[in-house]
Parts: structure tokens; C-alpha cells; sequence
């Protein structure tokens, strides 16, 4: 394999990871709105997920 196919094959991976850590986040986020939203439940607000803030 060439050096310039190595170079190209880590970029590509780095923004397969980049991608993922990001819609990882989003997705963590969109369930904590979710499960801790205007629409949720007392239990819902006292559980674990809701007392933890990032």
C-alpha cells in the first residue's frame, strides 16, 4: 500500500470517528430532552439521567 492510500485511509477513519462522537452527543442529548423534558413525568425528573447535568 502507498504511503499517500495510508494518509487517505487515516483521514477517512478520523471523520468516521468525528462523525460518530457527534451524532453520539446528539443522540445523548435528544434522549435526556426526551426523559427530562417539559412533558415528563415526577419520576422521570428524579431519575438518575436528570440529576446528572454536563
Amino acid at each position: 500500500m502507498k504511503k499517500s492510500h495510508l494518509l487517505i485511509s487515516a483521514a477517512v477513519a478520523a471523520l468516521c470517528a468525528g462523525i460518530l462522537v457527534l451524532f453520539t452527543d446528539i443522540e445523548v442529548s435528544l434522549v435526556r430532552w426526551a426523559s427530562c423534558g417539559p412533558f415528563s413525568t415526577l419520576r422521570e425528573d428524579q431519575s438518575e439521567l436528570c440529576k446528572r447535568k454536563l
